[in-house]
């Protein structure tokens, strides 16, 4: 078997939130064709226990340790070298040796980078054969953050959607393929740096459609006279944390008014202090932090809402919804990437009393499996099809 390095910014094991569910079902594609070299860091010391995990797939792994309040203290190296602050985030001396032995032991002629500041291991080996996924248009993501801050948090954010945008154009000029999780984040990629589009592409994320299987029994969390509005996700995570404070103080209280038993459920692991705060101040949101089962609280769900207002990419908790055949209401932003059709209930509304209006009707409504949606992602999000799409540009067959 062809040999392969994969470099990634975080564990990809647990398969438990965005980035970590796209780079495991890769790793677990590649594993059929390739021995895979894995040089990944652990932000999360819970994540060390899942080490292990990773070896059936793997002929060699090597994970590091990263503390994000050292990470981020070392980042403010990139305000003296003038470069993105991602950059010295995830710079590792000990990384860039194994790299180095690796390529230089093992004769890998093949790469997979996943996040761009990974790429920073691979700048003194021009002849590889890089593919570099992006998955989301990061630079983009910090030009919204810092749209939605106040100074000088508005002029840091500024100023890495600029420098990170220069980096990721070095990167699409040097790699042989740079892939985004979605025909619009790759659309946009290509007006930001039009030198690169020719080998610009995208490769879709999927769902596992028989881990999250409706028909299978889960014992519901909720007690049975509630109308339950459930939102997913990791919810240390910036954009999660504004979505569900703007659904709580804008929206919540306007559904409250017409179904007074309705309950917003925030579930996901590492609640901020802000997310605590919403249960804090209204009984009738609850946080369940880390559950052990997520499906079983979207499997009972009345209704899924995704109203993140500051998105890119393909949203898995929107698809994962879907797959459980459940209807979704979403912003905008929550629903890029994903190709709406009068097949599938989901529906997209940003206005606060728009958004109340929809999660409404679906609390009215009688209760019945949305078979519709789980087709949807069965037919368009299949890991296995977008496995070997990936396969496919490694072994060198187009962008």
């Amino acid at each position: 078997m062809a040999k392969l390095l994969y470099l990634v910014h975080r564990i990809p094991y647990p398969p438990n939130k965005g980035d970590k569910i796209r780079s495991f079902h890769f790793l677990k594609a590649l594993a059929e064709q390739y021995q895979i070299y894995l040089g990944t860091f652990i932000d999360d010391p819970d994540d060390r226990q899942y080490v292990e995990a990773l070896k059936p797939y793997c002929k060699q792994s090597f994970c590091i340790d990263l503390h994000p309040k050292l990470g981020k203290l070392k980042s403010l190296a990139g305000f003296l070298t003038g470069e993105a602050l991602s950059l010295p985030y995830y710079r590792s001396s000990a990384m860039q040796a194994w790299v180095d032995k690796i390529i230089a032991e093992e004769g890998v002629e093949r790469a997979l980078i996943f996040s761009s500041p990974m790429a920073q291991y691979l700048e003194k080996y021009p002849k590889l054969h890089v593919i570099a996924d992006f998955v989301d248009v990061d630079s983009d993501k910090w030009r919204q953050y810092a749209d939605s801050k106040s100074w000088p948090a508005s002029w840091v954010y500024q100023r890495e959607a600029k420098k990170l945008l220069n980096y990721e154009a070095v990167i699409a000029r040097q790699a042989d393929a740079t892939l985004f999780v979605s025909e619009q984040e790759a659309r946009l990629f290509k007006q930001l740096v039009p030198a690169s589009a020719d080998k610009i592409g995208f490769v879709n994320n999927g769902v596992d459609t028989e881990f999250f299987d409706p028909d299978l029994d889960y014992v519901s969390p909720f007690p049975q006279d509630l109308q339950a509005i459930v939102f997913t996700g990791a919810m240390d995570y910036w954009a999660n944390v504004d979505a569900v404070v703007w659904f709580a103080q804008r929206v919540f209280p306007l559904v409250r008014q017409q179904c007074p038993q309705a309950r917003f459920f925030i579930v996901g692991s590492k609640p901020a202090k802000q997310v605590q705060q919403l249960a804090e101040a209204d009984a009738s949101v609850i946080v369940t932090g880390r559950v052990e089962d997520v499906r079983t609280y979207i499997a009972h769900a009345d209704v899924v809402v995704a109203p993140l207002r500051i998105a890119r990419g393909i949203q898995n908790k929107v698809l994962e919804a879907m797959a459980m055949a459940k209807p979704v209401v979403v912003t905008a932003a929550a629903m890029e990437g994903i190709a709406a059709n009068q097949s599938i209930r989901v529906t997209v509304a940003d206005a606060p009393n728009e958004f109340a209006e929809q999660v409404v009707r679906y609390l009215r409504q009688s209760i019945a499996p949305v078979t519709e949606n789980r087709r949807f992602v069965q037919a368009d999000f299949s890991w296995e099809h977008n496995g070997q799409r990936l396969c496919a540009l490694l072994a060198g067959d187009g962008a």
